[in-house]
């Protein structure tokens, strides 16, 4: 399987909103205490990466 430089953009964006999805559930439903709230700013951090990634498909 030939990856180019979009595929592999849009497997890391793929990857990356799992794991901002699992991040945010992680601190929404695990920790109760402030650690949750890190976790959550961590997700969504990974959502604002993720954004990027996507939006550099075909520009690079």
């Amino acid at each position: 399987m030939a990856m180019n430089k979009n595929t592999v953009l849009a497997w890391a964006t793929t990857i990356m909103i799992i794991v901002g999805v699992a991040l945010i559930l992680m601190g929404a439903f695990k920790y109760d205490d402030v650690a949750g709230w890190g976790f959550a700013a961590v997700g969504i951090g990974f959502f604002a990466i993720a954004w990027v990634f996507n939006a550099l498909k075909g520009r690079v």
